[in-house]
């Protein structure tokens, strides 16, 4: 068998800027190292070829390789069995030592080398490279003959060159793959933000005697908060903020099922403590056992300028009197998900003009500033108490502003769900 070529750093870059050509069109791993597996046969005449990879190295790249240590990805020459190669399963032999160890093998006779394991009945000498990335190896190189000795100091040194290559190749692609998941998630993200912002209310209703508005703002584009409008009667409405633990996908389909199961149980029967007790019973059908959610459902009496509710361990809604003076609503039960027969009670207020009833989530006190400073419930009373002239609207872009002047952010880092109910003065 002919010896592989001896190349000068010229021919050596003349044949990298071949390679580079020949790929630069794609991103596809197969392509490229069968690209790579063909180049290296016009330098050193072979008669079985492979590259090898790390299955745990490869796995962003979404090949399937259920039980190999190390997967074959390119191959000329031979056929591996995986359901009985040693070195694919387990990764002995002469691959997998090169992998194991990092050090690369010129083997003259396979017969004589302990560590052989046999893939190809016919071949007789082998010579085996390793790949790195990042100083780290992640598979192989290798060649085989027909003949005894047929590779020498010089083919070794070419190997090498193309493993760099390989290396090369296989980075590009896991980073391609990277960005193609990335984009992939991105665009799944942003699908299931619509959704769940076709889920929250597109405008505030119009109640006459009222002035109702709200704000949501998920910290990753989706989370946990919900807050909603639900038409009961011509003189009811409900009215929901709720905050399931924990944030981002998990806690945005744990809402997606909780608003589904209140809003069909309030059509059913509307009266608050009825509405919590029988959700409390159904949230683990849908929901882990670590999880849970703290809710207040509550409906306005539009005839008797009421509003009835249960808290199930929310934030105490606050009340803001026309003269500034601040008061809250202290009855609560716990979380739902937590106590398998809470035995929920419901409560009620009666509505003068010009009072407020503010809802809110905790992203909205637990927001903290650069010295760790909590903005906490305190500083909200005192930006209420200032709004009080304000309409609901005016009041939630207060809160807004204040809190991202305190935090000195553009961005919070817990969901963040305040609603004002307000009562219109008596012209």
């Amino acid at each position: 068998m002919q010896k592989g070529l001896e190349l000068s750093a010229e021919e050596k870059y003349r044949l990298l800027r071949d390679i580079s050509f020949k790929i630069k069109d794609t991103f596809d791993l197969d392509i490229i190292l069968n690209l790579l597996l063909d180049t290296l046969y016009t330098v050193i005449k072979y008669d079985a070829a492979g590259i090898f990879i790390l299955s745990e190295s490869i796995t962003d790249l979404h090949y399937e390789f259920p039980g190999q240590k190390i997967s074959g990805i390119a191959r000329r020459g031979y056929k591996r069995e995986s359901e009985t190669d040693e070195m694919l399963i387990e990764g002995k032999g002469i691959i997998g030592h090169v992998i194991k160890t990092g050090e690369s093998l010129i083997v003259d006779d396979v017969r004589l080398e302990p560590r052989y394991v046999v893939g190809r009945k016919k071949s007789l000498s082998e010579i085996t490279v390793p790949i790195f990335i990042d100083n780290y190896v992640i598979g192989a190189l290798d060649v085989e003959s027909d003949r005894v000795a047929a590779f020498n100091e010089n083919d070794l040194e070419l190997l090498k060159f193309f493993a760099e290559a390989s290396a090369i190749s296989i980075e590009k692609a896991i980073l391609h793959q990277q960005i193609l998941d990335k984009e992939k998630l991105e665009e799944q993200l942003q699908i299931a933000q619509d959704v769940q912002l076709n889920l929250l209310p597109s405008a505030p209703p119009r109640v006459n005697g009222y002035d109702i508005d709200a704000i949501c703002i998920p910290t990753f584009g989706i989370g946990g908060d919900y807050f909603d409008y639900i038409p009961i009667s011509k003189n009811k409405l409900g009215i929901v903020v709720a905050d399931v633990s924990g944030d981002g996908v998990p806690a945005a389909l744990i809402m997606a099922a909780f608003r589904a199961l209140l809003r069909n149980q309030v059509g059913l029967n509307y009266e608050p403590h009825s509405v919590m007790n029988f959700l409390n019973e159904k949230i683990s059908d849908f929901s882990r056992r670590r999880d849970f959610i703290t809710a207040l459902y509550g409906y306005i009496d539009l005839e008797r300028n009421k509003f009835v509710y249960t808290n199930c361990g929310h934030n105490h809604p606050i009340i803001l009197y026309p003269n500034g003076r601040i008061s809250s609503l202290d009855d609560s039960g716990p979380s739902l998900n937590l106590v398998s027969d809470a035995g929920y009670t419901s409560a009620s207020i009666d509505l003068e003009p010009g009072e407020v009833v503010i809802l809110y989530t905790d992203g909205v006190v637990e927001i903290f500033n650069e010295e760790k400073e909590e903005f906490g419930l305190e500083r909200l009373k005192n930006v209420l108490s200032g709004s009080f002239d304000k309409s609901s609207g005016g009041i939630i872009k207060n809160v807004v502003n204040s809190t991202k002047a305190f935090s000195r952010s553009r961005y919070y880092l817990d969901d963040f769900t305040i609603l004002a109910l307000k009562r219109n003065k008596i012209k």
